[in-house]
Protein backbone atom coordinates (compact mmCIF):
# COMPACT_ATOMS: atom_id res chain seq x y z
CA UNK A 1 0.00 0.00 0.00
CA UNK A 2 1.46 3.42 -0.97
CA UNK A 3 2.09 6.14 1.60
CA UNK A 4 -0.78 8.24 0.26
CA UNK A 5 -3.28 5.34 0.30
CA UNK A 6 -2.16 4.45 3.84
CA UNK A 7 -2.82 8.03 4.94
CA UNK A 8 -6.27 7.98 3.34
CA UNK A 9 -7.10 4.71 5.10
CA UNK A 10 -6.01 6.20 8.43
CA UNK A 11 -7.92 9.41 7.79
CA UNK A 12 -11.19 7.86 6.64
CA UNK A 13 -11.42 4.84 8.93
CA UNK A 14 -9.06 4.90 11.91
CA UNK A 15 -9.10 8.65 12.62
CA UNK A 16 -12.92 8.92 13.00
CA UNK A 17 -12.81 6.06 15.49
CA UNK A 18 -10.16 7.87 17.48
CA UNK A 19 -12.21 11.03 17.40
CA UNK A 20 -15.45 9.32 18.42
CA UNK A 21 -13.66 7.75 21.37
CA UNK A 22 -12.49 11.15 22.51
CA UNK A 23 -15.88 12.95 22.48
CA UNK A 24 -15.47 13.64 26.17
CA UNK A 25 -12.10 15.29 25.56
CA UNK A 26 -11.75 19.04 25.07
CA UNK A 27 -12.42 20.28 21.58
CA UNK A 28 -12.14 23.55 19.88
CA UNK A 29 -12.76 25.10 16.52
CA UNK A 30 -9.85 25.58 14.20
CA UNK A 31 -7.87 28.55 15.47
CA UNK A 32 -7.41 31.44 13.15
CA UNK A 33 -3.88 32.59 12.46
CA UNK A 34 -2.80 35.66 14.34
CA UNK A 35 -1.76 38.56 12.20
CA UNK A 36 2.03 38.97 11.83
CA UNK A 37 3.74 41.73 13.73
CA UNK A 38 4.60 43.98 10.83
CA UNK A 39 4.57 47.70 10.11
CA UNK A 40 1.14 49.11 9.40
CA UNK A 41 -0.07 48.03 6.00
CA UNK A 42 2.18 44.97 5.75
CA UNK A 43 0.15 42.60 7.87
CA UNK A 44 -3.42 41.52 8.31
CA UNK A 45 -5.29 43.44 5.66
CA UNK A 46 -2.41 43.48 3.17
CA UNK A 47 -0.76 40.06 3.45
CA UNK A 48 2.29 38.88 1.59
CA UNK A 49 0.27 36.56 -0.60
CA UNK A 50 -2.64 37.48 -2.81
CA UNK A 51 -5.30 38.61 -0.32
CA UNK A 52 -7.79 38.36 -3.12
CA UNK A 53 -7.17 34.66 -3.16
CA UNK A 54 -6.77 34.04 0.57
CA UNK A 55 -9.17 31.80 2.43
CA UNK A 56 -11.83 33.22 4.68
CA UNK A 57 -10.40 31.28 7.58
CA UNK A 58 -7.39 32.64 7.38
CA UNK A 59 13.31 18.84 -17.97
CA UNK A 60 12.40 17.37 -20.40
CA UNK A 61 9.46 18.93 -18.94
CA UNK A 62 9.33 22.61 -18.08
CA UNK A 63 12.35 23.65 -16.03
CA UNK A 64 10.35 25.08 -13.16
CA UNK A 65 12.52 27.27 -10.95
CA UNK A 66 12.30 26.50 -7.26
CA UNK A 67 11.05 29.98 -7.12
CA UNK A 68 7.44 30.96 -7.01
CA UNK A 69 6.62 30.74 -3.31
CA UNK A 70 5.08 32.57 -0.39
CA UNK A 71 6.76 35.13 1.83
CA UNK A 72 7.49 34.92 5.50
CA UNK A 73 6.20 37.29 8.09
CA UNK A 74 8.03 38.43 11.18
CA UNK A 75 8.07 35.77 13.87
CA UNK A 76 7.26 35.79 17.54
CA UNK A 77 10.11 36.47 19.97
CA UNK A 78 12.95 34.09 19.37
CA UNK A 79 10.64 31.38 18.08
CA UNK A 80 9.92 30.26 14.53
CA UNK A 81 8.30 32.57 11.96
CA UNK A 82 4.60 32.30 11.26
CA UNK A 83 3.21 30.87 8.04
CA UNK A 84 2.46 33.38 5.25
CA UNK A 85 -1.12 34.61 5.23
CA UNK A 86 -3.18 32.84 2.62
CA UNK A 87 -1.01 29.73 2.37
CA UNK A 88 -2.80 26.69 3.74
CA UNK A 89 -0.68 24.82 6.22
CA UNK A 90 1.88 25.36 8.91
CA UNK A 91 5.35 26.80 8.98
CA UNK A 92 7.82 23.95 8.93
CA UNK A 93 8.95 24.89 12.40
CA UNK A 94 5.64 24.86 14.19
CA UNK A 95 5.49 25.52 17.92
CA UNK A 96 4.88 23.47 21.05
CA UNK A 97 1.31 22.23 21.09
CA UNK A 98 -1.15 24.02 23.33
CA UNK A 99 -2.54 21.89 26.12
CA UNK A 100 -6.04 20.55 25.57
CA UNK A 101 -6.96 21.81 29.02
CA UNK A 102 -6.57 25.36 27.70
CA UNK A 103 -9.19 24.84 25.00
CA UNK A 104 -12.95 24.97 25.33
CA UNK A 105 -14.87 22.02 23.94
CA UNK A 106 -17.66 22.96 21.49
CA UNK A 107 -20.97 21.27 22.28
CA UNK A 108 -22.69 19.00 19.81
CA UNK A 109 -20.11 16.27 19.25
CA UNK A 110 -17.76 15.75 16.32
CA UNK A 111 -19.53 17.89 13.70
CA UNK A 112 -19.56 20.93 15.99
CA UNK A 113 -15.80 21.22 15.58
CA UNK A 114 -15.73 20.97 11.78
CA UNK A 115 -14.65 24.05 9.83
CA UNK A 116 -14.05 24.59 6.13
CA UNK A 117 -15.48 26.15 3.01
CA UNK A 118 -17.27 25.49 -0.25
CA UNK A 119 -15.50 26.98 -3.28
CA UNK A 120 -16.48 26.95 -6.95
CA UNK A 121 -14.46 28.44 -9.83
CA UNK A 122 -14.70 28.76 -13.59
CA UNK A 123 -11.88 29.88 -15.89
CA UNK A 124 -11.42 30.26 -19.65
CA UNK A 125 -8.37 30.58 -21.87
CA UNK A 126 -7.97 33.98 -23.49
CA UNK A 127 -5.69 32.63 -26.26
CA UNK A 128 -6.18 29.75 -28.65
CA UNK A 129 -4.44 26.48 -27.81
CA UNK A 130 -5.06 23.62 -30.26
CA UNK A 131 -3.74 21.11 -27.71
CA UNK A 132 -6.05 22.04 -24.83
CA UNK A 133 -9.68 22.67 -23.95
CA UNK A 134 -10.90 26.26 -23.94
CA UNK A 135 -12.02 25.80 -20.33
CA UNK A 136 -8.97 26.20 -18.11
CA UNK A 137 -10.75 25.79 -14.77
CA UNK A 138 -14.12 24.31 -13.90
CA UNK A 139 -14.42 22.85 -10.45
CA UNK A 140 -16.23 22.88 -7.15
CA UNK A 141 -14.72 21.70 -3.90
CA UNK A 142 -15.83 21.24 -0.30
CA UNK A 143 -13.09 21.44 2.31
CA UNK A 144 -13.70 19.96 5.75
CA UNK A 145 -11.23 20.31 8.59
CA UNK A 146 -11.30 18.96 12.14
CA UNK A 147 -8.93 19.14 15.10
CA UNK A 148 -9.11 16.64 17.95
CA UNK A 149 -7.16 16.65 21.20
CA UNK A 150 -6.30 13.94 23.72
CA UNK A 151 -4.19 15.50 26.42
CA UNK A 152 -1.18 17.07 24.74
CA UNK A 153 -1.62 14.99 21.58
CA UNK A 154 -3.50 16.64 18.72
CA UNK A 155 -4.83 15.21 15.47
CA UNK A 156 -5.80 17.26 12.42
CA UNK A 157 -7.68 16.06 9.38
CA UNK A 158 -8.28 18.35 6.38
CA UNK A 159 -9.70 16.98 3.14
CA UNK A 160 -11.18 18.45 -0.05
CA UNK A 161 -13.98 16.71 -1.92
CA UNK A 162 -13.51 17.81 -5.54
CA UNK A 163 -15.41 17.74 -8.80
CA UNK A 164 -13.09 18.84 -11.63
CA UNK A 165 -14.68 19.31 -15.05
CA UNK A 166 -11.33 19.86 -16.80
CA UNK A 167 -9.77 16.58 -15.65
CA UNK A 168 -10.15 13.53 -17.89
CA UNK A 169 -11.45 11.48 -14.97
CA UNK A 170 -11.72 11.37 -11.20
CA UNK A 171 -9.54 8.36 -10.43
CA UNK A 172 -7.95 8.88 -7.05
CA UNK A 173 -4.23 9.79 -7.35
CA UNK A 174 -3.52 11.54 -4.03
CA UNK A 175 0.24 11.92 -4.51
CA UNK A 176 -0.38 13.91 -7.71
CA UNK A 177 -3.36 15.82 -6.27
CA UNK A 178 -5.77 14.27 -8.78
CA UNK A 179 -9.15 12.69 -8.29
CA UNK A 180 -12.26 13.29 -6.21
CA UNK A 181 -10.38 13.59 -2.90
CA UNK A 182 -7.43 15.84 -2.05
CA UNK A 183 -6.15 14.91 1.40
CA UNK A 184 -4.48 18.13 2.55
CA UNK A 185 -3.66 17.24 6.16
CA UNK A 186 -3.73 14.11 8.31
CA UNK A 187 -1.20 14.31 11.11
CA UNK A 188 -0.53 13.75 14.79
CA UNK A 189 1.36 16.38 16.78
CA UNK A 190 2.66 16.49 20.33
CA UNK A 191 5.21 18.40 22.41
CA UNK A 192 8.02 16.44 24.05
CA UNK A 193 8.90 18.54 27.03
CA UNK A 194 9.06 22.31 26.90
CA UNK A 195 11.57 22.62 24.06
CA UNK A 196 10.61 20.02 21.47
CA UNK A 197 7.64 19.51 19.18
CA UNK A 198 6.97 16.52 16.89
CA UNK A 199 4.51 16.22 14.02
CA UNK A 200 4.05 13.17 11.78
CA UNK A 201 1.77 12.52 8.81
CA UNK A 202 0.58 14.60 5.89
CA UNK A 203 0.97 18.34 6.35
CA UNK A 204 1.85 21.51 4.43
CA UNK A 205 5.33 22.91 5.12
CA UNK A 206 7.03 26.17 4.17
CA UNK A 207 9.98 28.40 5.01
CA UNK A 208 12.10 31.11 3.37
CA UNK A 209 11.53 34.86 2.89
CA UNK A 210 10.66 35.24 -0.80
CA UNK A 211 7.32 36.59 -1.97
CA UNK A 212 6.15 34.00 -4.54
CA UNK A 213 9.80 33.09 -5.11
CA UNK A 214 11.36 29.97 -3.55
CA UNK A 215 15.04 29.38 -2.92
CA UNK A 216 15.51 27.20 0.17
CA UNK A 217 11.88 26.12 0.41
CA UNK A 218 12.15 22.74 -1.29
CA UNK A 219 8.81 21.40 -0.11
CA UNK A 220 6.25 20.37 -2.78
CA UNK A 221 4.43 23.00 -4.86
CA UNK A 222 1.34 22.65 -7.04
CA UNK A 223 2.06 24.53 -10.29
CA UNK A 224 -1.20 23.50 -11.95
CA UNK A 225 -3.21 25.21 -9.21
CA UNK A 226 -1.02 28.30 -9.27
CA UNK A 227 -1.26 28.91 -13.01
CA UNK A 228 -4.92 27.89 -13.43
CA UNK A 229 -6.42 30.33 -10.91
CA UNK A 230 -7.12 28.29 -7.80
CA UNK A 231 -6.79 29.97 -4.42
CA UNK A 232 -3.16 30.78 -3.61
CA UNK A 233 -3.20 28.39 -0.64
CA UNK A 234 -3.12 25.52 -3.16
CA UNK A 235 0.29 26.60 -4.40
CA UNK A 236 1.61 24.65 -1.42
CA UNK A 237 1.19 20.90 -1.83
CA UNK A 238 1.28 18.63 1.24
CA UNK A 239 4.24 16.52 2.35
CA UNK A 240 4.17 13.05 3.90
CA UNK A 241 6.84 13.72 6.48
CA UNK A 242 7.99 13.85 10.09
CA UNK A 243 8.89 17.27 11.43
CA UNK A 244 10.79 17.79 14.68
CA UNK A 245 11.27 21.29 16.09
CA UNK A 246 13.74 22.13 18.87
CA UNK A 247 13.47 25.46 20.69
CA UNK A 248 16.55 26.80 22.49
CA UNK A 249 17.71 29.98 24.17
CA UNK A 250 20.26 30.70 21.45
CA UNK A 251 18.99 28.84 18.37
CA UNK A 252 15.94 27.01 17.11
CA UNK A 253 16.28 23.94 14.90
CA UNK A 254 13.68 22.42 12.56
CA UNK A 255 14.32 19.03 10.97
CA UNK A 256 12.01 17.50 8.34
CA UNK A 257 12.37 13.90 7.18
CA UNK A 258 10.39 12.59 4.19
CA UNK A 259 10.83 8.79 3.89
CA UNK A 260 9.86 8.73 0.22
CA UNK A 261 10.47 11.57 -2.26
CA UNK A 262 7.57 14.04 -2.52
CA UNK A 263 7.93 15.89 -5.85
CA UNK A 264 6.12 19.01 -6.95
CA UNK A 265 2.72 18.57 -8.47
CA UNK A 266 4.47 19.52 -11.69
CA UNK A 267 2.75 20.65 -14.88
CA UNK A 268 -0.01 18.33 -16.04
CA UNK A 269 -0.04 18.25 -19.85
CA UNK A 270 -3.78 17.47 -19.75
CA UNK A 271 -4.37 20.93 -18.28
CA UNK A 272 -1.41 23.14 -19.26
CA UNK A 273 0.81 23.34 -22.34
CA UNK A 274 4.58 23.76 -22.01
CA UNK A 275 7.80 23.54 -23.99
CA UNK A 276 9.21 20.01 -24.24
CA UNK A 277 12.82 19.89 -25.53
CA UNK A 278 12.33 16.27 -26.59
CA UNK A 279 10.12 17.56 -29.39
CA UNK A 280 11.47 21.10 -29.70
CA UNK A 281 8.01 22.65 -29.37
CA UNK A 282 5.17 23.44 -26.99
CA UNK A 283 3.13 20.31 -26.22
CA UNK A 284 -0.10 19.57 -24.40
CA UNK A 285 -2.63 16.75 -24.45
CA UNK A 286 -1.13 15.50 -27.71
CA UNK A 287 2.02 14.17 -25.97
CA UNK A 288 2.39 11.68 -23.13
CA UNK A 289 4.42 12.98 -20.19
CA UNK A 290 5.41 10.40 -17.55
CA UNK A 291 8.59 11.23 -15.64
CA UNK A 292 10.63 8.56 -13.85
CA UNK A 293 9.92 9.30 -10.21
CA UNK A 294 12.20 8.02 -7.41
CA UNK A 295 9.85 5.93 -5.25
CA UNK A 296 11.98 3.69 -3.02
CA UNK A 297 10.95 3.90 0.64
CA UNK A 298 13.84 5.13 2.81
CA UNK A 299 16.18 4.88 -0.19
CA UNK A 300 14.76 7.85 -2.10
CA UNK A 301 14.17 9.98 0.98
CA UNK A 302 14.59 13.69 1.72
CA UNK A 303 16.13 15.64 4.59
CA UNK A 304 15.64 19.34 5.25
CA UNK A 305 16.65 21.51 8.19
CA UNK A 306 16.61 25.12 9.31
CA UNK A 307 18.53 26.90 12.07
CA UNK A 308 16.97 30.24 13.00
CA UNK A 309 16.74 32.92 15.66
CA UNK A 310 15.86 36.58 16.17
CA UNK A 311 18.64 39.18 16.40
CA UNK A 312 17.41 42.61 17.40
CA UNK A 313 14.18 42.38 15.43
CA UNK A 314 15.81 40.60 12.48
CA UNK A 315 15.01 37.00 11.66
CA UNK A 316 18.18 35.13 10.62
CA UNK A 317 18.14 31.57 9.28
CA UNK A 318 20.35 28.93 7.70
CA UNK A 319 19.03 26.04 5.59
CA UNK A 320 20.05 22.64 4.27
CA UNK A 321 18.42 20.07 1.99
CA UNK A 322 19.34 16.67 0.56
CA UNK A 323 17.03 14.97 -1.90
CA UNK A 324 16.07 15.58 -5.53
CA UNK A 325 15.17 18.40 -7.92
CA UNK A 326 11.47 18.88 -7.18
CA UNK A 327 10.37 19.03 -10.83
CA UNK A 328 11.53 16.67 -13.62
CA UNK A 329 14.37 18.82 -14.95
CA UNK A 330 16.59 15.94 -16.07
CA UNK A 331 16.35 13.59 -19.05
CA UNK A 332 17.21 9.93 -19.54
CA UNK A 333 18.52 9.59 -23.14
CA UNK A 334 18.10 5.79 -23.03
CA UNK A 335 14.40 5.69 -22.09
CA UNK A 336 13.56 9.11 -23.49
CA UNK A 337 11.76 10.03 -20.27
CA UNK A 338 12.14 13.01 -17.91
CA UNK A 339 13.65 12.33 -14.48
CA UNK A 340 14.40 13.91 -11.11
CA UNK A 341 18.19 14.24 -10.59
CA UNK A 342 19.66 14.23 -7.09
CA UNK A 343 20.11 17.60 -5.38
CA UNK A 344 21.65 19.15 -2.28
CA UNK A 345 21.07 22.77 -1.28
CA UNK A 346 22.60 25.10 1.32
CA UNK A 347 21.53 28.65 2.02
CA UNK A 348 20.61 31.44 4.39
CA UNK A 349 18.17 34.31 4.80
CA UNK A 350 17.58 37.49 6.77
CA UNK A 351 14.44 39.55 7.21
CA UNK A 352 13.60 42.58 9.32
CA UNK A 353 12.39 46.18 9.52
CA UNK A 354 14.15 48.92 7.57
CA UNK A 355 12.87 52.49 7.67
CA UNK A 356 9.07 52.08 7.34
CA UNK A 357 9.14 48.78 5.48
CA UNK A 358 10.51 45.24 5.53
CA UNK A 359 13.81 44.21 3.92
CA UNK A 360 14.47 40.57 3.06
CA UNK A 361 17.35 38.71 1.45
CA UNK A 362 18.00 35.04 0.75
CA UNK A 363 20.67 33.00 -0.98
CA UNK A 364 21.09 29.34 -1.88
CA UNK A 365 23.65 27.06 -3.52
CA UNK A 366 22.12 24.19 -5.50
CA UNK A 367 24.59 21.31 -5.82
CA UNK A 368 23.47 19.00 -8.63
CA UNK A 369 24.82 15.69 -7.29
CA UNK A 370 24.36 13.76 -10.54
CA UNK A 371 26.54 16.22 -12.48
CA UNK A 372 29.13 17.80 -10.20
CA UNK A 373 31.41 18.67 -13.13
CA UNK A 374 28.63 20.31 -15.14
CA UNK A 375 29.40 18.28 -18.28
CA UNK A 376 26.17 16.27 -18.54
CA UNK A 377 23.74 18.20 -20.78
CA UNK A 378 20.82 16.02 -19.64
CA UNK A 379 21.15 16.98 -15.96
CA UNK A 380 20.70 20.54 -14.65
CA UNK A 381 23.93 22.24 -13.63
CA UNK A 382 24.64 23.38 -10.11
CA UNK A 383 23.30 26.89 -9.46
CA UNK A 384 23.73 29.91 -7.24
CA UNK A 385 20.51 31.74 -6.37
CA UNK A 386 20.08 35.14 -4.75
CA UNK A 387 17.07 37.23 -3.76
CA UNK A 388 16.62 40.67 -2.24
CA UNK A 389 13.30 42.40 -1.65
CA UNK A 390 11.65 45.35 0.06
CA UNK A 391 8.02 46.21 0.83
CA UNK A 392 6.17 49.01 2.56
CA UNK A 393 2.86 50.81 2.77
CA UNK A 394 3.13 53.83 0.47
CA UNK A 395 -0.14 55.47 1.49
CA UNK A 396 -2.92 54.12 3.70
CA UNK A 397 -4.30 50.87 2.22
CA UNK A 398 -1.75 50.78 -0.63
CA UNK A 399 1.24 48.47 -0.24
CA UNK A 400 4.06 47.98 -2.75
CA UNK A 401 6.75 45.32 -2.74
CA UNK A 402 9.60 44.61 -5.14
CA UNK A 403 12.21 41.86 -5.50
CA UNK A 404 15.29 41.08 -7.57
CA UNK A 405 16.16 37.42 -8.19
CA UNK A 406 19.32 35.96 -9.75
CA UNK A 407 19.69 32.38 -10.95
CA UNK A 408 23.31 31.75 -12.01
CA UNK A 409 24.32 28.52 -13.77
CA UNK A 410 27.64 27.26 -12.44
CA UNK A 411 30.11 25.35 -14.67
CA UNK A 412 28.50 27.15 -17.60
CA UNK A 413 31.50 26.77 -19.92
CA UNK A 414 31.49 22.99 -19.43
CA UNK A 415 27.77 22.91 -20.17
CA UNK A 416 28.19 24.84 -23.41
CA UNK A 417 31.02 22.59 -24.59
CA UNK A 418 28.93 19.45 -24.08
CA UNK A 419 25.55 20.73 -25.27
CA UNK A 420 24.25 18.51 -28.12
CA UNK A 421 23.12 20.14 -31.34
CA UNK A 422 19.47 21.05 -31.41
CA UNK A 423 19.31 21.71 -27.67
CA UNK A 424 19.51 25.29 -26.42
CA UNK A 425 21.68 25.93 -23.36
CA UNK A 426 20.19 28.10 -20.60
CA UNK A 427 21.54 31.59 -20.01
CA UNK A 428 24.43 31.74 -17.59
CA UNK A 429 22.54 34.36 -15.58
CA UNK A 430 18.75 34.57 -15.40
CA UNK A 431 17.54 37.88 -13.99
CA UNK A 432 14.01 38.33 -12.66
CA UNK A 433 12.21 41.32 -11.14
CA UNK A 434 8.89 41.22 -9.33
CA UNK A 435 6.48 43.95 -8.26
CA UNK A 436 3.44 43.50 -6.04
CA UNK A 437 0.76 46.18 -5.61
CA UNK A 438 -2.11 45.66 -3.16
CA UNK A 439 -4.93 48.19 -2.71
CA UNK A 440 -7.79 47.97 -0.18
CA UNK A 441 -11.01 49.89 -0.83
CA UNK A 442 -14.64 50.02 0.37
CA UNK A 443 -13.76 49.93 4.08
CA UNK A 444 -11.11 47.31 3.28
CA UNK A 445 -13.74 44.84 2.10
CA UNK A 446 -12.49 44.94 -1.50
CA UNK A 447 -8.92 43.93 -2.36
CA UNK A 448 -7.17 44.69 -5.66
CA UNK A 449 -3.87 42.94 -6.30
CA UNK A 450 -1.38 42.77 -9.17
CA UNK A 451 1.79 40.69 -9.04
CA UNK A 452 4.20 41.07 -11.97
CA UNK A 453 7.16 38.86 -12.87
CA UNK A 454 9.49 40.26 -15.55
CA UNK A 455 12.75 38.75 -16.82
CA UNK A 456 14.98 41.02 -18.96
CA UNK A 457 17.31 38.10 -19.75
CA UNK A 458 14.53 35.78 -20.97
CA UNK A 459 12.47 38.67 -22.38
CA UNK A 460 9.28 37.29 -20.90
CA UNK A 461 6.78 38.21 -18.19
CA UNK A 462 3.87 36.94 -16.11
CA UNK A 463 1.04 39.17 -14.85
CA UNK A 464 -1.06 37.76 -12.01
CA UNK A 465 -4.05 39.93 -11.13
CA UNK A 466 -6.86 39.37 -8.65
CA UNK A 467 -9.88 41.11 -7.15
CA UNK A 468 -11.86 40.03 -4.09
CA UNK A 469 -15.01 41.33 -2.46
CA UNK A 470 -15.75 40.22 1.08
CA UNK A 471 -19.52 40.51 0.97
CA UNK A 472 -20.02 39.08 4.48
CA UNK A 473 -17.92 37.21 6.99
CA UNK A 474 -18.89 34.01 5.16
CA UNK A 475 -19.22 34.97 1.49
CA UNK A 476 -16.37 36.05 -0.80
CA UNK A 477 -16.49 36.76 -4.54
CA UNK A 478 -13.20 36.64 -6.46
CA UNK A 479 -12.00 37.22 -10.01
CA UNK A 480 -8.59 37.28 -11.61
CA UNK A 481 -6.32 36.56 -14.54
CA UNK A 482 -3.01 34.88 -15.39
CA UNK A 483 -1.37 36.48 -18.42
CA UNK A 484 1.90 35.18 -19.91
CA UNK A 485 4.07 37.00 -22.46
CA UNK A 486 7.36 36.04 -24.11
CA UNK A 487 9.45 36.72 -27.19
CA UNK A 488 10.44 33.03 -27.45
CA UNK A 489 8.40 29.90 -26.78
CA UNK A 490 11.19 28.06 -24.93
CA UNK A 491 11.66 30.55 -22.06
CA UNK A 492 10.06 29.95 -18.69
CA UNK A 493 7.08 32.30 -18.96
CA UNK A 494 7.07 32.45 -22.76
CA UNK A 495 6.20 28.74 -23.03
CA UNK A 496 2.94 29.36 -21.16
CA UNK A 497 1.47 32.03 -23.47
CA UNK A 498 -1.46 29.86 -24.61
CA UNK A 499 -2.26 29.07 -20.96
CA UNK A 500 -3.24 32.71 -20.31
CA UNK A 501 -6.64 32.71 -18.62
CA UNK A 502 -9.27 34.62 -16.68
CA UNK A 503 -11.43 33.18 -13.91
CA UNK A 504 -14.18 33.94 -11.40
CA UNK A 505 -14.91 32.22 -8.10
CA UNK A 506 -17.35 32.15 -5.19
CA UNK A 507 -16.54 30.90 -1.69
CA UNK A 508 -18.62 30.28 1.42
CA UNK A 509 -16.66 29.75 4.62
CA UNK A 510 -17.91 28.14 7.81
Amino acid sequence: MSSANTLIFLALFIAPSMIAAQDDEAERKQTEREPPVLPEGLGGEAPQVDEAEATDGTSAGPALPQGLGGPKVESRGDGPPQVPAGLDGEDASGSPAESAADRSAPPGGFLAGVTGFWDTRVGMRVRDDPNQRTTSLGETRLQLSRDQYAGDVSFRLTADLVYDNVADGHKLQPEQGRGWLDLREAYLATPLGSSMDVRAGRHVLTWGVGDLLFLNDLFPKDWNSFFAGRDVEYLKAPSDAVRVAFFGDMLNLDVVYTPKFDPDRFLDNRRLSFFDPRFGRVVGRDVEFRPQRPDDWFGDDEWAFRLHRMLGGWEVAGYGYRGFWKSPEGFDPDSGQPLFPRLSAWGGSIRGPLHTGILSAETSWYRSRDDLSGTDPFVPNSQFRFLIGYEQEIIPDLTLGGQYYLERTLDFDALERNQPSGFAAPDENRHLFTLRATLLTHSQNVTWSLFTFASPSDEDAYFRGSWAWKATDEWRLTAGFNLFEGRERDTFFGQFETNSNAYIGLRYGF
